[in-house]
């Protein structure tokens, strides 16, 4: 193998890692000698500082990873925080108030309260970090979700339970009769 697909190999691999791996897991991954690979770590290393990227190549916590350049992290910072200040659609608030109220409450439910496929939207919750996993249902063994901390802090609670009540929201039961009567004719 010579020393451009030695180099690609290792790009390759850890443009999906997301913890830093050592240079031992990347040498049995592409079946060379560690020295070998710690070899070109360093020197992919020298060459994108060499180069000025936007990345850098470094070893932390015992394993190499790709970070993005220091002097750029004000760009980073700004580009990660517009994101996370993005609205959240309509189908996403009303799935975040099912799983609010709800909790711990499994996927299929959370569909079934509001009648759609809420697949995609409960991706979002989880990477916005407003939802997390947060066990198992035992009679299906579906994945049990609930709002994390940062959804308090967001909302400004401290607690689930001081959500405000639901019941001045809801429909007058009395009324709700007329209303399917009147409906009905």
């Amino acid at each position: 193998m010579s020393n451009s697909e030695i180099a690609r190999s290792v790009e390759a691999i850890l443009m999906v890692v997301e913890e830093p791996v050592s240079e031992l897991v990347l040498a049995q991954i592409i079946e060379l000698p560690t020295e070998q690979v710690l070899e070109t770590l360093h020197a992919l290393s020298a060459q994108y500082e060499a180069e000025n990227r936007g990345f850098a190549l470094k070893q932390i916590a015992g394993g190499w990873r790709f970070y993005s350049h220091p002097d750029l992290a004000p760009l980073v910072e700004k580009f990660v925080l517009d994101g996370q200040q993005a609205k959240l659609t309509q189908a996403a608030l009303e799935t975040l108030a099912v799983i609010a109220y709800r909790q711990p409450i499994s996927r299929a439910r959370v569909s079934a309260i509001r009648g759609v496929n809420v697949e995609a939207v409960m991706k979002t919750l989880v990477t916005r970090g407003l939802v997390e996993e947060c066990g198992v249902e035992n009679e299906t063994g579906a994945i049990l979700y609930r709002t994390t901390h940062y959804f308090l802090e967001r909302i400004g609670v401290n607690r689930v339970e001081d959500l405000p009540a639901l019941a001045p929201f809801l429909p007058d039961v009395d009324g709700l009769d007329e209303v399917i009567a009147s409906l009905t004719e």
